[in-house]
């Protein structure tokens, strides 16, 4: 039989405004990084759910999700993936008071060519996001799915 694929499942937000993209820098074994707002879904999340939270955690930011930009996988070692899924909104401050994420070093708008050019990536799914992004790709949010409860 098989050895079973061990799958970790995160989402991520590409955010533009006039040309710019919302990066969170991130110290990755002790390198700064940039990333799209992203993290790992939590029990009981909706991939809607996850992405909100993790923009605020991140950015302290609310995002309101307006469409998808599919999903990819990448290979870790030890034989693991990542099935990262990216969506793309817009912004608003948050209402009230908001702390980031300590992890977060800081947040940055750039252009893509900025980011790629200038700064490590923390994977190369972050340069897929944003290409799929600027080629217009939008799946509406209807078709992404919902949490389904295993029976009791």
């Amino acid at each position: 039989m098989p050895e079973r694929l061990r799958c970790h499942l995160t989402v991520a937000a590409v955010i533009a405004d006039r040309g710019r993209y919302l990066f969170v820098e991130e110290q990755v074994a002790g390198n700064r990084v940039l990333n799209q707002p992203a993290g790992h879904l939590e029990a009981g999340e909706s991939l809607l759910e996850a992405v909100v939270r993790e923009v605020r955690e991140e950015t302290c930011l609310d995002f309101v999700p307006e469409a998808w930009l599919g999903c990819d996988l990448l290979a870790l070692p030890g034989g693991a993936v990542t099935m990262r899924v990216a969506f793309t909104g817009s912004v608003q401050p948050v209402a009230g008071t908001a702390e980031r994420d300590p992890a977060i070093l800081a947040t940055h708008w750039l252009t893509a060519a900025e980011a790629i050019e200038n700064w490590p990536l923390r994977s190369p799914l972050v340069q897929r996001s944003l290409r799929r992004f600027e080629q217009g790709l939008r799946l509406p949010l209807e078709s992404v799915g919902t949490l389904v409860s295993a029976p009791a």
